[in-house]
């Protein structure tokens, strides 16, 4: 049996990180560089090129150690080729109905995308196990925690602009993780193929969540 989403994993290091056409290779050895430095959970986008091979070849290689899911996630379809590509958890950009009652109904962690707090609330109440605030860098921390104000059960991802440098501070607004793309993994380290230092920015960006008071 294939490897479920742990929950305990992601929440010791609850950010998501995005990845989109990134080489098959170089995501090998980023996996390895997660699992060495502790962040847990990554999302391959399905509007990348081989992305159900590269989920796939990553479930098969790191699926017992990390969280591999599929993101941009729009509708049935893609909900059935991510998962049979064997995605641990879903995200989504958009909040469609069927894709998320789908999740909840068999027990797959769903991150719809959602950004109104109308949209958000409705999501949440479809069963969305957290609720991926899209895009946050209009708003930033701020509208996280405002939306928390009358909304403070529901769990928020804020995803889009989060960084190292600001990723405390949305914790501090209220965000239960972050979706974070590529200043999780910068491309001057894939470039290089840098992967001592890959590991030591992913330390870096690890213990800036943790310093959140």
């Amino acid at each position: 049996m294939k490897k479920t989403f742990s929950w305990e994993a992601f929440d010791k290091a609850p950010i998501v990180a995005i990845f989109r056409n990134l080489d098959s290779n170089d995501l090998l050895q980023v996996a390895h560089c997660f699992k060495v430095t502790g962040l847990s959970t990554m999302e391959i986008t399905l509007n990348s090129k081989n992305a159900t091979e590269d989920i796939a070849r990553l479930v098969k290689e790191f699926g017992e150690e990390l969280n591999i899911g599929a993101g941009t996630v729009c509708d049935m379809d893609d909900l059935h080729a991510a998962l049979a590509a064997g995605a641990q958890f879903i995200v989504t950009p958009i909040l469609d109905e069927e894709v998320i009652q789908y999740c909840v109904t068999n027990q797959i962690p769903v991150f719809p995308g959602a950004f109104t707090p109308t949209e958000i609330y409705k999501a949440w109440k479809l069963g969305a196990n957290m609720v991926k605030v899209f895009p946050s860098s209009a708003l930033g921390p701020g509208y996280i925690k405002d939306l928390l104000g009358p909304l403070d059960s529901i769990k928020l991802l804020p995803t889009g602009g989060v960084s190292k440098d600001n990723v405390s501070t949305y914790f501090k607004a209220g965000a239960t993780g972050v979706g974070v793309g590529s200043a999780v993994v910068p491309k001057t380290f894939l470039q290089n193929k840098d992967w001592e230092g890959l590991q030591e920015h992913l330390s870096q960006f690890l213990k800036a969540y943790q310093d959140t008071d």
